[in-house]
């Protein structure tokens, strides 16, 4: 299968079970492969047969900030199925980290796996 990614992706959102959580910005980074068949666009050079990764940036954290959620499992679910249902992805495997969010740590999170991969 083919896979289009993205890594390490910095968004701002609002996330956390804390009351003080809930009035700031705290930073998630997300790592996200999905699986396309990209011989299609390859083809003919053609970009309307891709997966805009742009786009699917841009759209993971208007996401975010506009389904603001206490846990990252909670996001992690709804993200999947929000980036498979508007984007027609097959499969994906999405890793949501928080950065400081445990001290000694770099960083804690949670990994998905959705979909069939073929």
């Amino acid at each position: 299968m083919d896979k289009v990614f993205i890594r390490g992706l910095n968004i701002q959102t609002t996330i956390g079970f804390f009351a003080w959580e809930k009035e700031i910005k705290q930073t998630l980074v997300i790592d996200l492969a999905m699986g396309w068949n990209t011989q299609l666009a390859a083809e003919n050079d053609e970009l309307d047969k891709t997966l805009d990764y742009a786009d699917i940036s841009e759209k993971i954290a208007l996401f975010a900030n506009d389904n603001p959620v206490d846990l990252l499992e909670t996001l992690a679910e709804r993200l999947a199925n929000y980036l498979m249902t508007t984007f027609h992805i097959p499969w994906l495997k999405l890793s949501i980290g928080k950065p400081g969010a445990v001290h000694n740590a770099d960083t804690v999170g949670v990994e998905i796996e959705r979909g069939q991969a073929k």
